[in-house]
């Protein structure tokens, strides 16, 4: 039964929270550590273990399991945050009128201010025959991890990475260091073409190429199929084919709007629509996160994301706080060469190159020489806090 104005939910928080990664238990961490003690229940579709998820592309270069990456369980990390979870639960329902979250299982939780976390999902590109679906995976959070931890097993594989961009260049370098061998499929033409340009991008992939990743760039995927000895095979619209044990998908992430979508909040391609205090546009309702788009901007990257959880912890205990990005250079964990990108928002009128090999400095200008955004890959990289002081800020 539907509640009303006069029936309350059986469930009731001061705060609910939905969704457990880095944005909901960073805000709940700041909220505690602000001294706010209201009642505050985190909503999970997974097993709501506390991790840090820079470090699920870390992992197989050290050989850590899965529970390795796992600071503390959802139990644990319930009590040190003094919260009800509820975890492996979808909400399937948001009454913004009456306040309230329904649960996949049923359960009806009220609130008094409600916070979206529910962070982006991995894109899919194109649809995937059932044949080769149990080999195909997405690395997104730890159960993801757990899944692909247990299907690559004890022995190097074969993995074949399509996507090159920020997921799928980390995975190539740390699967490569965890002894697999990897291949990199990918329709743009060199690495990382959202964070760098051409001579930078082209310098990774030399790297990559050196260390025995094999990389198949400027190629589209025209079919995945089984073979007869069972390998999933990857036929390429050049004709070539890569055969390969596991697949991984990192074609890039879309904000998980359709909640809020259809409980009448704003939103837009980029994500929930907030304001700089990160409010949606029902007055008790805030997103943060990969999920917000603040301002008209969506950065899913770790800086922001913490920002967000700060100035949103202020807010809610009293005083009312702005979020400010700053400036936040994305530091790609690629040992195999270093790189650093603090990617121009508007597209710059130039890019000044300086370096050669594997250390180079890319300097983005606008039409009147000033700086806009960098990249820096090697040696270079040591560049970062100069030029993160002489770039400008993103909602500062």
């Amino acid at each position: 039964m539907p509640a009303t104005q006069t029936q309350k939910p059986p469930s009731h928080a001061a705060l609910v929270i939905i969704g457990t990664g880095m944005a909901g238990v960073g805000l709940a961490r700041a909220l505690r550590r602000l001294g706010d003690q209201r009642s505050i229940t985190l909503v999970s579709a997974d097993s709501g273990d506390d991790y840090s998820k820079p470090l699920l592309s870390t992992g197989f270069a050290k050989g850590l399991k899965p529970d390795q990456l796992a600071q503390r369980s959802a139990e644990e990390l319930g009590e040190e945050l003094n919260a009800q979870m509820v975890i492996h639960n979808q909400v399937s329902t948001l009454d913004v009128d009456n306040q309230f979250v329904l649960l996949d299982e049923g359960q009806m939780i009220g609130y008094d201010t409600l916070v979206l976390a529910t962070g982006a999902a991995p894109r899919e590109p194109f649809s995937i025959a059932p044949s080769v679906a149990p080999r195909c995976f997405t690395i997104n959070d730890l159960d993801d991890y757990r899944r692909f931890h247990t299907a690559l097993g004890h022995g190097p594989a074969r993995v074949a990475i399509i996507g090159a961009g920020l997921v799928g260049c980390e995975f190539a370098n740390d699967l490569h260091a965890g002894g697999h061998h990897v291949s990199v499929i990918a329709p743009e033409g060199f690495l990382l073409p959202r964070l760098l340009p051409p001579p930078l991008g082209n310098a990774l992939g030399d790297a990559f190429s050196e260390a025995g990743i094999d990389l198949h760039l400027g190629r589209a995927i025209e079919s995945i199929a089984l073979s007869d000895d069972e390998n999933s095979v990857l036929q390429m619209d050049n004709g070539a084919t890569v055969s390969a044990d596991l697949i991984l998908m990192a074609t890039g992430l879309v904000p998980r709007t359709a909640l809020a979508e259809a409980a009448g909040l704003r939103v837009s391609p980029s994500g929930i629509t907030v304001d700089r205090q990160l409010r949606t546009s029902h007055p008790n309702i805030y997103a943060l996160g990969d999920v917000a788009c603040v301002d008209g901007v969506n950065a899913m990257y770790v800086q922001p994301l913490q920002a967000s959880a700060k100035a949103l912890a202020a807010t809610l205990s009293g005083t009312p706080t702005p979020v400010s990005f700053g400036a936040w250079p994305v530091v790609v964990k690629t040992p195999l060469l270093p790189v650093v990108a603090y990617p121009p928002t508007t597209t710059p009128e130039r890019w000044r190159i300086e370096g050669e090999g594997g250390d180079i400095s890319a300097l983005a200008e606008n039409k009147d020489g000033r700086l806009i955004g960098f990249a820096l890959t090697g040696g270079c990289v040591r560049r970062k806090v100069e030029l993160s002081r002489a770039a400008p800020t993103l909602l500062g």
